[in-house]
């Protein structure tokens, strides 16, 4: 069935709101996951500190550690919101063309390559802050909503492209 001229809310209505009420989720999670607390470092017994993502951001600036910001800034924050962007937009589009699909579609396989770097750079911070025997690390739920989302967000691209692909045919 070649609908080159339809998008996905028009040629699968009831899948589209599906993935529509899921990406809302995705986006809820990936807020939470962004703004609460990831984990508590706790040096010595003593000393405790507590992380988001934005405030581990915040103090990289405060630290004047550019590079490392803009890294996890890019990857864990701007990265995921646009790509939840594109996955609104595609399924939110009623009338879509073959070559704004393909473009679209494009733009997720070239992101797709990114998709997991934002939980590697979680996962690189909670060991570069565990010290073995110096330090423990507490995980919070932050760190759980935000590897929902990066979850959420593979699975929902993963379905959009599949109905990407039946479109087209």
């Amino acid at each position: 069935m070649a609908n080159s001229d339809h998008g996905f809310s028009t040629c699968y209505p009831v899948e589209s709101r599906i993935l529509l009420v899921l990406l809302l989720i995705t986006s809820c999670c990936l807020a939470v996951g962004l703004t609460t607390p990831v984990l508590t470092l706790e040096k010595f017994f003593i000393v405790e500190n507590t992380f988001s993502i934005f405030s581990g951001l915040v103090q990289l600036i405060n630290e004047r550690k550019f590079f490392l910001f803009v890294v996890i800034f890019l990857f864990s924050v701007i990265l995921p919101l646009v790509k939840l962007a594109v996955l609104f937009r595609l399924l939110i589009s009623s009338d879509q063309n073959q070559a704004t699909l393909h473009k679209y579609l494009q733009l997720m396989h070239q992101y797709g390559k990114w998709s997991m770097l934002d939980v590697f750079v979680v996962a690189l911070l909670v060991v570069a802050v565990k010290l073995g025997a110096v330090a423990s690390v507490e995980t919070h739920y932050g760190l759980y909503a935000f590897g929902a989302a990066v979850l959420l967000t593979m699975v929902i691209t993963a379905r959009v492209i599949y109905l990407a692909d039946k479109l087209e045919r």
